[in-house]
């Protein structure tokens, strides 16, 4: 847990020099930081982006609270998560149980912080992709950079 408040802090002074995110106009009101918002949050985190740090971590966290926060995607977490096959792992045809309670346990830590509102090192993006793949869709999108392995776009 120590570790993962200094990485946060340090997030928040880069955070603070990236510039605005999304247009106000764009974004709903504050999130629920209720236990299933966690739990949807936590999930994401541990297949999308476990093994990328904190700093990747938290950055696909916020894609999600991104997507919710943006009037173009479901309106919650749990809803964003959800969606279809936005994320590899929901379609997998693998068991989603969160089975490495090490692993389980970073991962509601990094959700809480991030629906706490740590801030946010992606510049408000919605999308990511890991750095090895080439989807065809990145060239229509504002590359926002790489964190963690994932390249992120608004």
């Amino acid at each position: 847990m120590r570790a993962l408040k200094t990485a946060l802090v340090a997030l928040s002074a880069l955070a603070s020099v990236s510039g605005p995110g999304m247009a106000a106009d764009a974004k709903r009101p504050q999130l629920s930081r209720s236990s299933s918002e966690v739990a949807c949050l936590a999930e994401a985190i541990y297949f999308e982006a476990g093994g990328t740090g904190a700093k990747g971590e938290a950055a696909v966290a916020h894609v999600v609270v991104n997507r919710a926060q943006n009037r173009k995607f479901p309106n919650s977490v749990c809803g964003v998560v959800g969606d279809g096959c936005q994320f590899s792992y929901k379609c997998d045809g693998r068991s989603d149980a969160l089975a490495d309670a090490k692993r389980r346990g970073h991962a509601i830590e990094v959700a809480q912080a991030v629906l706490s509102g740590s801030p946010d090192i992606t510049n408000g993006a919605l999308f990511f992709h890991s750095a090895q793949a080439k989807p065809g869709w990145f060239k229509s999108r504002p590359r926002v950079g790489v964190i963690g392995g994932n390249v992120f776009y608004r």
